[in-house]
């Protein structure tokens, strides 16, 4: 009896023991509050294609589709050069002075024809008053109507002439003002006050461009060509906005590499509405390939590292969270791509997560 009633009171210790231990392991369970819910964000594993990031040097030019290279219509000397590399200029604004013998010889060109035009005109009005007086006879006045329409047809070749040379009907002196013909950058000047212009030169003697967008040329060696191809999406960084990306794409790249540096010529183009590209600058040209093997990829802020471990917190309701170590293969900007550790579909905590792993690892340590 004594026995018996030993082994009861075993029983029914054990018992209650048990059903404390379940009461302490519910208690223990982690739940988000709906505060915490508000304050969490939530993504999905996917299956992605491996981007690929390759950094090439580069530097920024101007985009030449987007230019006006300006030429002087005549030989002569720049009396004066009224710009200077970098400065805006506006259509119509004066950029040189030119002095120029072709100019002067059109204008003493366009000179004598309004003398002669005057004479014309004069000798036709008086052989028209005769006419009219029965003095002239009609032949005579034909022919002073002729003399006049030749010499205004002098004339007005005259004033073309002078037009194209880069004249006026008020140039004095043989010289022209050679003008801006947009709104624009001086981005190049190969001229100065003092310079003669040859009639054999046929050199652009300013370049302007509105610099609205422009051109960068990364340098691919030979053992990234195949890397790079055109329509990849490219990040820009300069040394002048180390913290700012200038965002394009690869839109064309050269057949031949290049003598001197044995590197084949990417050109990127950059929208530059703000201005703060300026040709020239040094760059640092990020180019990005999706198109190799395919793995799993989660948001790069989802992960959290731990005692040189890489963990994240799957989540699948909010009274259900787990924490999982991963794998990583590689991270590439703001994604993360993984070989094991999570499914495809599942939802990971990407944002407070780490508040989240803090009090799972307390729970289950209690």
């Amino acid at each position: 009896m004594k026995q018996a009633s030993i082994l009861l009171l075993t029983a029914i210790i054990f018992i209650t023991s048990c059903s404390h231990k379940e009461t302490k392991e519910e208690i223990k369970k982690f739940t988000l509050s709906d505060t915490m819910m508000n304050m969490i964000r939530i993504d999905t594993v996917r299956n992605c294609n491996v981007a690929d990031e390759i950094s090439l040097s580069g530097v920024v030019s101007f985009n030449e589709n987007n230019v006006v290279k300006v030429f002087p219509r005549s030989s002569g000397q720049v009396v004066e050069s009224k710009v200077t590399l970098g400065d805006k200029v506006s259509k119509g604004q004066v950029l040189a002075i030119i002095r120029s013998a072709d100019v002067a010889g059109n204008y003493s060109d366009l000179n004598s024809a309004n003398a002669d035009l005057s004479i014309a005109k004069r000798n036709m009005e008086n052989t028209e008053a005769l006419y009219k007086s029965g003095i002239s006879s009609e032949r005579e006045y034909n022919e002073a109507k002729q003399n006049y329409q030749k010499a205004l047809s002098v004339k007005n070749k005259s004033e073309v002439a002078l037009s194209i040379s880069g004249g006026n009907k008020t140039t004095t002196g043989g010289q022209f003002s050679l003008v801006s013909p947009i709104d624009g950058y001086i981005v190049e000047k190969k001229v100065t006050a003092g310079s003669y212009i040859r009639p054999d030169m046929g050199d652009n003697l300013y370049t302007i461009s509105d610099l609205k967008n422009v051109w960068v040329y990364a340098n691919v060696y030979e053992a990234d060509i195949s890397r790079v191809k055109e329509g990849y999406p490219v990040k820009v960084v300069t040394l002048a906005y180390p913290d700012k990306t200038f965002a394009g794409r690869v839109d064309k790249i050269s057949e031949v590499l290049d003598p001197q540096s044995k590197a084949l010529r990417a050109r990127v183009t950059i929208d530059n509405k703000e201005m703060l590209l300026k040709p020239d600058m040094f760059a640092k040209v990020i180019v990005s390939n999706e198109e190799g093997m395919k793995a799993l990829c989660i948001p790069t802020s989802a992960l959290i590292s731990q005692d040189g471990k890489n963990f994240v917190v799957i989540y699948n309701s909010r009274e259900d969270l787990q924490i999982t170590e991963i794998n990583i293969i590689k991270t590439v900007a703001d994604k993360t791509y993984i070989s094991s550790g999570v499914q495809d579909g599942q939802r990971l905590v990407t944002k407070n997560q780490l508040l989240i792993f803090n009090q799972l690892i307390s729970t289950a340590s209690n």
